[in-house]
């Protein structure tokens, strides 16, 4: 079944998609997308909007020293931990309309749905955004989740710099976001974040929702080749020190490591850069990235060690130097099995077509896990296309992973009888 079952408690899905549309105007592109890099002036608009829908709700609003906000509609029992969901909204330079934005609107509607059936929780339920979750404009990415779970310290975060040397500290101040609240002294009893899956997994299934058990690890390395450029034409094949062509035999590697552990098996060389990047000039230096992903922490280990063999092994054979540096690791992230089946709960009495999707790219669910029970609901997005102005979804799938997100926030915060 695709449709809500008969009798269950729903929300507003017009609702819903007039939030979204209203906070998607705000750094609006040419395109339908959506243009809010975190920290800058479209970014204090959009965060005071939904704060202002959040007050309207009769929440009450916390943000914490990296920007983090919290709004909290109080439970019976103020004694217990929250049940919390969010996301953020800002946005790629060139974002869509759904990407994290979503998850937030999908929280306020949640609390709205709970305002207008009159019914209370046993523990506060919260809406949360978190700062700088894309890192547009300053590294690293999720950056409020991440030092809200210790990942990172707050100095660091605060001394990161923009392309024109503005620091996130002096912006968060600016805008107004310099919260007083100690990053990580919130407490959370479980967490749900609802994201559109961007990928095309449950498109080309056909399905309405995806069950998400997991987020895949990944290890980014970058490479170097150093050959010698030489002349195009007067230098024979057998003695050229072509940089290039050792490279590639090291890209179509990375793709061959990925093929060889299905199936979340992922590699991807999406950055090159090519020394002097000339007609008849072999190549004498060449700079590229990799990315291997796989949900299995044992599987990725496996990858990286069959990475650092193969670029040693063609260091050898080819006699030129290659420099390989890890330059970032996330290990996989296994959500909480109470919070998964709370989902799976969810979607079988709402009576929605589901199945479980491994989520391929980073959310700050993956850092909330850290510090309290967490899960995610993905719906599908058009084409599996996100990061990019032309990100679509449907309204009833939307509507659908809103309904599911208020029925497992209900199973974790009980409702007063």
């Amino acid at each position: 079944m695709n449709q809500l079952n008969k009798g269950m408690l729903a929300i507003d899905g017009a609702r819903l998609w007039a939030s979204l549309m209203d906070l998607a105007a705000i750094g609006a592109t040419a395109k339908g997308g959506v243009k809010r890099l975190a920290l800058t002036d479209l970014d204090r608009q959009g965060r005071d909007l939904v704060v202002q829908w959040a007050r309207d709700a009769g929440l009450a609003i916390t943000v914490d020293q990296i920007g983090n906000v919290f709004m909290r509609r109080a439970g019976r029992n103020p004694a217990l931990p929250p049940i919390v969901t969010g996301s953020h909204v800002d946005t790629q330079p060139t974002g869509g309309k759904f990407d994290g934005n979503y998850g937030v609107l999908a929280g306020l509607e949640v609390v709205r749905t709970l305002n207008d059936m009159n019914i209370q929780t046993e523990a506060p339920i919260e809406v949360a955004f978190w700062t700088n979750e894309e890192g547009s404009r300053f590294v690293p990415v999720m950056m409020g989740s991440g030092v809200f779970c210790g990942a990172f310290s707050l100095d660091s975060a605060y001394a990161a710099l923009d392309s024109e040397g503005k620091s996130v500290r002096d912006e968060l101040e600016r805008i107004g976001y310099l919260g007083d609240e100690v990053p990580g002294r919130h407490p959370i009893g479980a967490y749900f974040e609802t994201h559109i899956e961007q990928g095309p997994v449950l498109e080309d299934a056909d399905k309405v929702i995806g069950v998400v058990p997991a987020v895949m690890g990944l290890s980014w390395y970058d490479c170097v080749v150093c050959g010698m450029e030489a002349h195009a034409g007067p230098t024979p094949m057998a003695l050229r020190r072509d940089a290039l062509q050792v490279a590639t035999v090291i890209m179509q590697e990375v793709v061959q490591i990925a093929n060889r552990y299905p199936p979340y098996g992922r590699g991807t060389v999406g950055m090159v850069e090519v020394f002097p990047n000339s007609r008849n000039v072999i190549p004498g230096r060449v700079k590229f990235s990799i990315d291997l992903r796989n949900v299995s922490e044992a599987l990725l280990t496996t990858m990286h060690e069959e990475m650092l063999a193969f670029v040693a092994k063609t260091r050898q054979d080819s006699a030129l130097a290659i420099d390989l540096e890890r330059v970032s690791y996330y290990p996989p992230c296994p959500f909480h099995p109470d919070c998964v089946g709370a989902v799976r709960a969810a979607t079988e009495k709402l009576g929605y077509s589901t199945m479980d999707v491994v989520s391929g790219a980073g959310h700050d669910a993956i850092y909330a896990a850290r510090v309290a029970p967490s899960g995610m609901i993905f719906v599908p997005c058009k084409d599996g296309i996100s990061h990019n102005e032309i990100e679509d979804a449907q309204p009833a799938h939307l509507e659908a992973g809103c309904n599911v997100l208020l029925h497992a926030m209900l199973e974790r915060a009980g409702i007063v009888a």
